[in-house]
């Protein structure tokens, strides 16, 4: 079996496993649906709300990407920030470790009050703020540990600054960075659903988890939760395509 058929195997494979003691558990305690809906209980809901799937679906996905855009963005200049400047780095970590620290389900109510009606800005918000930590940290490792003396024999050459990022630095920190964004996209999704249950104002599938647990309709609660876990997969499974276009090198380096 070659390299990519078995990657694209072994998730199927697993997946299809995990259903099937999932069902098989449920069927042999005889549990109703109410205590764990079984993976055949969500069927019926996909097809009857496919229509509501697919737009709620997107409501989701859009606000987290452009949270998770943001997160890039904004945690790449901050680490870039703090990898070049120790002074920097000193002053701001603790700053990022604190912020880090507060439970972003405490922030969400907040936000939703200081910005009423603002729906998605307020998602995209808690998105961005509850994914750009380990993108910043990754940048900021991946650029303080580069090595001095590539620094000094580029500059004996006439490099500039600008040159060394590009040349050296940057190439440097791709394998780290998109470490973290895998770790990022899962948190952005944790931002978006977060606001979308909290807020008087919510749409997308955290919305749609909501109502159904208002209405006790748990085998569609457990279908929400899968649809959110597929979106996870696909954003994770697009980053790694992204990382093996820009940082492929470092899985074919030697050890």
């Amino acid at each position: 079996m070659n390299e990519t058929a078995r990657k694209i195997l072994a998730p199927i494979v697993f997946i299809v496993g995990i259903l099937a003691l999932w069902e098989f558990a449920v069927w042999y305690n005889q549990l109703p649906d109410f205590r764990m809906a079984s993976p055949s209980d969500l069927f019926p809901h996909y097809a009857e709300f496919a229509d509501l799937f697919i737009v709620k679906s997107w409501e989701t996905l859009w606000r987290t990407v452009v949270g998770l855009a943001l997160a890039v963005v904004v945690g790449t200049l901050i680490g870039m920030l703090m990898g070049f400047s120790r002074f920097a780095r000193d002053g701001l970590y603790p700053i990022l470790v604190g912020f880090n620290a507060i439970p972003k389900a405490t922030v969400v109510p907040i936000v939703a009050l200081m910005f009423v009606g603002q729906h998605d800005f307020n998602t995209i918000l808690i998105a961005f703020m509850i994914s750009f930590f380990p993108i910043a940290v990754s940048v900021s490792i991946g650029l303080s540990t580069l090595e001095p003396e590539y620094r000094d024999i580029l500059r004996s050459l006439g490099a500039s600054n600008t040159t060394i990022f590009w040349k050296i630095a940057l190439p440097k920190t791709l394998p780290e960075f998109f470490g973290a964004l895998k770790v990022a996209v899962t948190l952005a999704f944790i931002g978006t659903n977060l606001m979308e249950i909290v807020s008087p104002h919510g749409r997308g599938l955290g919305d749609l988890f909501d109502s159904a647990r208002i209405s006790s309709d748990y085998p569609l609660m457990f279908a929400v939760l899968f649809a959110m876990a597929a979106l996870g997969i696909v954003l994770f499974y697009i980053v790694v395509f992204l990382e093996r276009i820009f940082a492929g090198w470092a899985e074919r380096a030697p050890n």
